[in-house]
């Protein structure tokens, strides 16, 4: 514990920060400056796997604040990371215009459905602006109403955890519907401009890694400043002992709902990071898998942490890659494995590791 005190003092947070920043100046140099023949050069495909790593991270970073200091554990976070991929890939697909296959304004899922115009709910998003908002305003909008009647109603535990993944897999079957207008079981795909710059530029992709590491910066400053705040305390009093906090005069009900929506909206804004690198978002992002995946994310790093929950995403994804690609049909087990190794071995995760390393030296 003196470790990760030592590691969580403003000293070990500039350090921290000071890295961050490297990283996110160094990879775009790499991939742009470096000749492509020299070892030390990035391909776009490693930069845009880097960039999907921060994405990832981010969303763990969430869940680590909801999970490791409210003690809201969601199995839905997934849905929120979907929300904000589909408001923007709105933006995405609008740009492409008519150099689609079938040479139509609308995407080619639509002309195929012989659709002669957008629907309603498409409105505005051909606005860089709007799409932005609507990236915040989804996945934010959901998470306070479904928050205000779940923690209203004090569900909490593991009812609350189902529910959760429950509304999850409705998400996911509603958006595989053709007439929902998101593109079925193929989703958006086959981006072409950003802003008016072209996406498969390796300048495009360097901009946008160097945009998301920025902006995972700025979430991991704005996670610690609540966790040290009076109203962090109170949440963390609250995970604790719920009970005993009411009894002290304290509603917990606007204390969750607020970090229940802003680790929402920092899954939102991670999703439509994702999609302009990856290049597509389909329903399976709202799978009850990958919501699962995240919360292994965040127990394999460290749950009372927030860099813990960064650093799992980084080894649970990288196991993933080499994993998928060498062993493909015993990935999930490798996964079920690993979750179940940490919960009874390592129960404060990789932090806890090297904390207790730390002390053994």
């Amino acid at each position: 514990m003196d470790t990760l005190k030592k590691l969580y003092s403003p000293a070990g947070w500039i350090a921290i920060i000071v890295a961050l920043v490297v990283m996110v100046v160094v990879v775009p140099v790499l991939a742009l400056v470096v000749p492509a023949d020299n070892p030390l050069h990035l391909s776009a495909y490693t930069v845009t796997l880097f960039g999907k790593y921060l994405c990832y991270g981010m969303v763990a970073l969430a869940m680590g604040l909801a999970w490791g200091y409210g003690g809201i554990l969601s199995l839905g976070h997934g849905l929120f990371f979907a929300l904000g991929g589909y408001a923007f890939g709105m933006y995405l697909m609008r740009m492409i215009g008519g150099l689609g296959q079938y040479g139509s304004v609308l995407p080619d899922f639509m002309v195929f459905l012989d659709w002669k115009e957008y629907p309603w709910w498409w409105a505005g998003t051909d606005s860089l602006g709007f799409a932005l908002l609507l990236v915040v305003a989804a996945p934010g909008l959901l998470a306070f109403v479904f928050g205000w009647f779940a923690f209203r109603s004090r569900i909490k535990g593991v009812y609350f955890s189902i529910i959760t993944q429950a509304l999850t897999y409705a998400a996911m079957l509603l958006f595989f519907r053709n007439e929902t207008g998101f593109g079925g079981n193929n989703g958006f795909t086959d981006f072409k401009f950003i802003a008016g710059y072209p996406i498969a530029a390796p300048e495009t992709r360097a901009a946008l890694f160097a945009l998301t590491g920025l902006l995972l910066i700025l979430a991991l400053l704005a996670c610690r400043f609540i966790v040290r705040s009076k109203f962090g305390r109170v949440l963390t009093a609250i995970r604790d002992a719920e009970s005993r906090v009411m009894f002290c005069g304290y509603n917990p009900l606007p204390y969750k709902l607020a970090v229940w929506v802003f680790s929402a909206v920092l899954c939102g804004i991670a999703g439509a990071l994702y999609v302009p690198q990856v290049g597509i978002i389909n329903p399976s992002e709202m799978s009850p898998a990958n919501s699962i995946e995240i919360a292994i994310w965040a127990a394999v790093g460290g749950r009372g942490t927030l860099l813990g929950p960064i650093l799992g995403a980084g080894i649970v994804n990288a196991a993933k890659s080499w994993f998928t690609m060498s062993f493909p049909d015993y990935w999930l087990y490798f996964l079920g494995l690993i979750f179940v190794l940490v919960t009874l071995f390592l129960p404060q995760g990789v932090m806890g590791l090297f904390s207790k390393w730390k002390r053994a030296r």
